[in-house]
């Protein structure tokens, strides 16, 4: 089982720690990509800082994330699920998990990363800014370079069980499922219903599916279907309802009366 999470714009910096060892991470097919994407980054932010902050999207309030950028070669590191933080990540609470649930986060679990393509939560990783919908000059669009190369990587993590798929759009585009592992993507819709009338949230969409992911790695059941997985939360008192196959993946409706 796969289950594919975003990443959190905000992020926790290490205060202290080795430096960063591309080496070390997981999916070593992918260092080459990552070194392309690190080298531009630096590169950018190495320079005129008003600019680089225009390029990566960031205000004037902000220049000391470009700061960060151009020293993330040197920068202390620290377990992804320490750094990777926001509603979603709070809501699942990885560092929490211990024995057997810690090493089925561990191997379930990959967040999708504009600048490592993929990482797992014991990955050492820095605190780096760079939106997946960012242009860098040298490489192009972050999404398109790892539309280029992350499959094979996706692939690997999958294996032949089912992949959860809770991208935000952005994220969705550095890797689209297809053809026979389309079958085996589900992804999540959270809708409130209050009254009869459903609508979607923002804020408590991420914080529903941290709190499902971390049902799901607990429970330590890994359904390899998406009308499995439907099945497996209903019997664990989720409201869900299972969609239609599309050619990318079954979408199913978790339904929530209470924020």
């Amino acid at each position: 089982m796969l289950i594919l999470l975003p990443p959190s714009e905000g992020k926790t910096a290490p205060r202290r720690g080795r430096p960063l060892d591309l080496g070390s991470l997981s999916f070593p097919m992918l260092t080459p990509a990552r070194q392309q994407v690190l080298a531009s980054l630096a590169d950018l932010c190495a320079g005129d800082p008003a600019a680089a902050a225009s390029v990566l999207g960031l205000g004037r309030t902000q220049l000391g994330e470009v700061e960060r950028n151009a020293a993330l070669a040197t920068a202390p590191t620290a377990r992804a699920d320490t750094v990777y933080t926001g509603v979603l990540y709070e809501a699942l609470d990885l560092p929490s998990l211990t024995g057997a649930d810690k090493r089925r986060a561990g191997a379930w679990v990959a967040t999708t990363s504009s600048l490592f393509g993929l990482v797992r939560p014991g990955d050492r990783i820095p605190a780096y800014r760079l939106a997946g919908d960012v242009t860098l000059p040298g490489l192009g669009g972050v999404a398109a370079h790892w539309r280029r190369t992350l499959e094979p990587a996706v692939l690997e993590a999958a294996g032949s069980g089912l992949v959860l798929d809770l991208r935000s759009t952005t994220y969705a585009g550095f890797w689209r499922p297809t053809g026979e592992v389309a079958a085996r993507v589900a992804t999540v819709r959270v809708l409130h219903e209050v009254d009869g009338v459903r609508k979607t949230v923002s804020h408590f969409n991420k914080a529903t599916k941290g709190r499902l992911v971390r049902a799901l790695v607990t429970g330590g059941e890994g359904p390899r279907t998406p009308a499995g997985l439907a099945e497996l939360l209903g019997d664990h008192g989720w409201q869900v309802e299972l969609g239609e196959r599309t050619p990318t993946g079954t979408r199913l409706d978790v339904v929530i009366t209470e924020l």
